[in-house]
C-alpha cells in the first residue's frame, strides 16, 4: 500500500515537473515572440521572428506573425513612398505656379496704370483679388511641403517670446485695422525666455494671428504668461465644437475661412511640436481659444 502511494506520488511529481518545464518553455517562447515583434516594428528589418520552442502551436503562431509583419512592412513601404511622392508633387506644383503667377501680377500692374473704363477696372480688381488669393495658397502649399520634408526644428537659441509676439502683432496691425479689430494684449512684466527657433516661432504666431483674422467677429485677446503659455482668444460664432476639433488637420477648412488651404494651423502644430511645445484649441460660448505652451526645459 505504502509503495503504491509512493509510486503515485512519484508519478505526480514527475508530471508536475514536466508541466513546469513546459510552462517555462512556453513563457520563454512568448517572450521571444514579444521581443522579436517589438524589434521588427522599431527597426523595420526583414529578419523573421524565430523561437527556440519545438511546440507546434508556438511555431505556428510565430509563422503567422511573420506573415502579418511582411504584409505590414509592404503597406508601410507603399505609404512612405506615396507620401514622399505626394510631398514632392506638392512642392513641384507650387513652385511651378509661382512663375506664371508672378507674370500675371506684373501684367496686372501694367494694366491698372492704363486709362480704362470703369467696367474694365472692376474686372481687373476681381482678377487682382483672385490672383492674390491664389498666390497666397501657392505660398502656403510650398511652405508646407518644405516644412514636412525638412524633418527638424532648425537651430535653437534663447529667444524672448514676448519680443517675437510683439513683432508679429505689429506686422498684422494693418490687417487688424481693415477689419476694425483692436487686439487686447497682455504681457508679463518679466521676460519669458525659451530655447527655440526664432523664425519657426514667428511663423507659428503669424499663422495664429492670420487664423484670428479669418474667424474673428471683431475682437481678439492675446495673453502671454510667465509659464510660457500663449493664448489667442476671439469670438467666432461661425464655428462649432466638431470643426474646432479638426482645425489642426492638414487641408481642413471651414466655410468661414475664405481662401484657405487649411495648412496654417497644421504648420503651426508641426512647428510647435518639433520644438517640444504643445498646441490646442477649445470652443466655448461662441469663443475660439488657441493655446500654445513652451515649457521651460
Amino acid at each position: 500500500m505504502v509503495i503504491g502511494l509512493w509510486a503515485v506520488s512519484g508519478v505526480m511529481a514527475a508530471a508536475i515537473l514536466i508541466l513546469a518545464v513546459k510552462v517555462y518553455l512556453l513563457k520563454k517562447s512568448l517572450r521571444e515572440i514579444r521581443d522579436g515583434f517589438a524589434d521588427r516594428l522599431m527597426t523595420g528589418t526583414n529578419t523573421l521572428i524565430s523561437v527556440s520552442s519545438r511546440d507546434r502551436r508556438v511555431r505556428e503562431l510565430a509563422r503567422e506573425i511573420n506573415v502579418q509583419l511582411a504584409q505590414l512592412r509592404g503597406q508601410r513601404h507603399r505609404y512612405l513612398q506615396g507620401d514622399a511622392e505626394l510631398k514632392n508633387a506638392v512642392a513641384n506644383i507650387s513652385h511651378d505656379l509661382r512663375t506664371p503667377l508672378t507674370a500675371i501680377c506684373g501684367y496686372l500692374d501694367l494694366l491698372e496704370k492704363e486709362e480704362t473704363p470703369e467696367t474694365v477696372k472692376r474686372y481687373l480688381s476681381v482678377i487682382r483679388e483672385r490672383t492674390e488669393a491664389m498666390t497666397q495658397l501657392t505660398e502656403e502649399l510650398f511652405a508646407y511641403s518644405v516644412l514636412v520634408s525638412k524633418g527638424d526644428s532648425g537651430e535653437r537659441n534663447p529667444v524672448c517670446v514676448g519680443d517675437v509676439l510683439e513683432e508679429c502683432i505689429a506686422a498684422c496691425y494693418a490687417q487688424f485695422g481693415q477689419q476694425k479689430i483692436v487686439p487686447a494684449i497682455s504681457l508679463p512684466s518679466r521676460k519669458v525666455i525659451r530655447n527655440l527657433d526664432r523664425s519657426a516661432l514667428a511663423r507659428i504666431f503669424s499663422n495664429l494671428l492670420n487664423n484670428a483674422l479669418k474667424y474673428s467677429n471683431g475682437d481678439l485677446e492675446i495673453c502671454l504668461r510667465e509659464s510660457g503659455e500663449i493664448e489667442f482668444s476671439n469670438t467666432a460664432p461661425g464655428l462649432d465644437g466638431i470643426q474646432v476639433g479638426k482645425l489642426f488637420d492638414r487641408f481642413y477648412t471651414v466655410e468661414t475661412a475664405g481662401h484657405s488651404t487649411g495648412l496654417g494651423l497644421s504648420i503651426a502644430k508641426t512647428l510647435t511640436e518639433r520644438m517640444r511645445g504643445e498646441i490646442s484649441a477649445s470652443y466655448e460660448n461662441n469663443r475660439l481659444t488657441i493655446r500654445v505652451v513652451f515649457p521651460e526645459f
